[in-house]
């Protein structure tokens, strides 16, 4: 029998860091009766929080890794994915939201909207999934929910509305008020398993009452039957308010904001209840598949078990079994034994075994269908590759990657910790398509490069923990990148002559910069002048000299090569002569176009007591920063800037020496500038001599 979707839910949880969203995850495990105690993050009882399965994840308290797990609220399947807040870990964020219908946005109560909310929305809205909010530790010194709505509203751009309020905050936060049934909820028990409904605490029915009435007003945009209801008076149907809120939310024109505490038991079965109400199931929401035989036209897939089958890899995990593929079906059902086709490589996979995750658990299952997120054991693929039954030529689109900022050379100790390096980085390059590795040629080492200095660290102390490998770090070094800053023509004859057949190939054309993207390659040969098939020999060749600039030896970037004339030799041109043509060709033009050192500038928020807000302001100045703006919110001042990363080094050390350790900074890739004039000189400088050295 065919699973009914619209019982199904694929959400996320989301959030800036520490504002507890493994914590949230555990008590919905708890209610859910996935678990049968609750345990926290940095666990007293040593176990730490479910989700958190990673050894460095229950060391640290934060979560490295998304994990995926699944519960069952009432009558509603609910997969959960919890992901990490913090920012060097943004790709776990990227592609889990690529899989999932939905998302739980979780604020903290007194940090509000931080900087990390502000990605993980933007994130959001790129994937186009609907969410609802959740303003958690409303038992904190501090919490206000209600201007945590209005953050929402003004940094987030989203017409946010409270659908509960809290009845007390902080230490006397006792349970909320639902505005809908217009009843208090009270959450007893040992674990706030026992729901208590009550009459609105006469204090609070007058403010009750207020809210209620804007926020039908504001939902009652999305339904003209609640309309109707409004403008005759008298009672209103609940569902007349469900409905609305739900038709909003899909439509990612409203979102509904709930409260509560996560530690304390308080709020989680009405967040349940909201996930089943206002997150879309499956059919839903219409994701898109290319049509690799029809000129990669899009088109809807159906979520039908009937049809072919069709689901995206989006999560590889070396397990102890080998490795763990994560995927999300879209249409079509997959059983156990199985053979699918990766659209990719037009490889034959056979499926062994099919599990259901729970963390690092797993559950042996003998099918999945439309919707289901499962992981797949022994199938050797690529994050982001799409699988398909026979007969049906798919592939569904991609996630956005971003491109790593910091990179540093890792050195094995011996010949054993070289072999296990390769092996963990095998493993992490699969894994995780933001960290990058290479071994740079002219001093033979390995570098590996990452989104900042954290998501590093955690690699190189999961090679050393989980493969053994003795290495030894060099500094960070900042991803420069050379660029070009105008026209400049090129007219190059590549000729030599050997013993046998010579090699000859003449190209000529222009390069100018590329105000998108990192490089083009216009073809306007005309007449034949250059043969087509030398042409990709050409363009190949400019890629080529694009690896390493000369001025810092970073690669180049923003450039678009044109080349409209040429010419060949019936004998002596080939593949090799035009590719070195177009390498010597570059080379002329690339000094005339004025080339200049690019450095990754990273948005920083520094967030603190306001007594030190001079000092921060200065610290930030003198690493060459620009100050954006600051917010003062109580005794707390929150100072965001943009700053060069190459100035950011060792700025931890720093600030807790400048503020007693009471202030805290985040810091993500915001974009790439030119650097000044006396730090490009430095850096030419620098280059100039290191290959002297050499």
């Amino acid at each position: 029998m065919a699973k009914d979707l619209s019982k199904v839910r694929n959400i996320g949880i989301s959030a800036h860091i520490d504002s507890g969203k493994t914590t949230l995850t555990e008590r919905i495990l708890f209610y859910t009766d996935r678990i049968h105690a609750i345990h926290e993050v940095r666990g007293k009882d040593g176990v730490g929080a479910k989700m958190d399965s990673m050894e460095l994840e229950k060391e640290r308290g934060i979560t490295i890794q998304s994990a995926a797990t699944y519960a069952s609220w009432k009558d509603v399947d609910i997969n959960i994915i919890d992901t990490p807040g913090h920012v060097d870990f943004t790709i776990e964020v990227e592609r889990a939201l690529r899989v999932l219908d939905g998302a739980i946005l979780v604020l903290c109560s007194v940090g509000g909207v931080q900087s990390q909310s502000i990605t993980v929305s933007r994130q959001m809205a790129r994937y186009r999934v609907p969410r609802i909010a959740f303003v958690n530790k409303c038992d904190r010194t501090g919490a206000n929910p209600a201007r945590v709505t209005e953050q929402l509203r003004d940094k987030l751009e989203l017409n946010a509305h409270l659908m509960q309020l809290p009845i007390g905050l902080e230490g006397d936060f006792e349970g909320l008020v639902d505005l809908i049934t217009m009843k208090a909820i009270y959450f007893d028990g040992e674990n706030g398993e026992i729901l208590r409904e009550e009459a609105i605490p006469a204090d609070m029915a007058a403010e009750a009452e207020e809210k209620r009435e804007a926020l039908l007003e504001e939902i009652s945009m999305f339904s003209e039957e609640l309309m109707e209801s409004l403008l005759e008076g008298g009672d209103i149907d609940p569902q007349l308010i469900h409905d609305a809120v739900r038709r909003g939310t899909l439509a990612l024109e409203f979102t509904p904001v709930f409260v509560g505490s996560a530690y304390k038991n308080k709020g989680i079965q009405p967040l349940l209840d909201a996930v089943s109400s206002y997150l879309p199931c499956p059919t839903d929401v219409v994701n898109h598949a290319l049509d690799l035989e029809d000129d990669e036209k899009e088109f809807p897939v159906s979520n039908d078990p009937d049809d072919k089958l069709i689901m995206l890899a989006f999560k590889l995990e070396d397990g102890r079994y080998g490795q763990l593929t994560y995927v999300r079906t879209y249409q079509g059902m997959l059983k156990k034994g199985d053979t699918v086709y990766n659209s990719r490589t037009g490889k034959k996979v056979k499926i062994g075994r099919l599990v259901r995750m729970h963390a690092d658990e797993m559950e042996e299952i003998d099918s999945c269908g439309p919707g289901d997120i499962v992981a797949l054991f022994g199938v050797d693929c690529a994050s982001g590759d799409t699988f398909t039954a026979e007969g049906i030529s798919a592939s569904m689109s991609s996630m956005h990657i971003p491109e790593p900022v910091i990179s540093l050379a890792v050195i094995p100790v011996d010949n054993k910790a070289q072999n296990n390096m390769s092996k963990a980085l095998n493993r992490f390059t699969k894994e995780d398509p933001t960290f990058r590795t290479y071994v740079d040629h002219e001093t033979g080492e390995t570098i590996i490069s990452g989104m900042g200095e954290l998501h590093l660290d955690v690699y190189i102390e999961r090679m050393k923990r989980e493969y053994s490998a003795a290495v030894e770090v060099g500094a960070p070094q900042v991803a420069y990148r050379e660029t070009i800053t105008m026209q400049a023509a090129f007219d190059y004859i590549h000729k030599k002559q050997t013993g046998g057949s010579g090699q000859y190939g003449r190209v000529a054309g222009y390069l100018e910069p590329l105000e998108e993207g990192e490089y083009e390659f216009v073809d306007e040969i005309v007449g034949g002048v250059i043969p087509r098939e030398f042409i990709p020999s050409c363009d190949k060749g400019f890629q080529k000299s694009m690896a390493k600039g000369s001025l810092c030896g970073a690669a180049i970037t923003g450039v678009r090569a044109v080349i409209n004339d040429g010419n060949s030799h019936s004998v002596d041109s080939s593949d090799v002569a035009f590719q070195l043509a177009a390498q010597g060709a570059f080379k002329e033009a690339y000094m005339k176009a004025k080339p200049v050192i690019m450095e990754p500038i990273m948005k920083v928020a520094v967030e603190g007591p306001t007594e030190f807000q001079g000092a921060v302001m200065g610290s930030l100045n003198q690493r060459r920063g620009m100050i954006i703006g600051t917010m003062e919110e109580g005794n707390y001042t929150v100072v965001e800037a943009e700053v060069p990363l190459s100035e950011m080094f060792g700025y931890s050390t720093t600030l807790r020496s400048l503020t007693q350790g009471k202030a805290e900074f985040t810091m993500e890739f915001a974009t790439f500038k030119q650097v000044p004039k006396s730090v490009s000189e430095e850096l030419v400088k620098k280059f100039q001599e290191e290959k002297r050295n050499d």
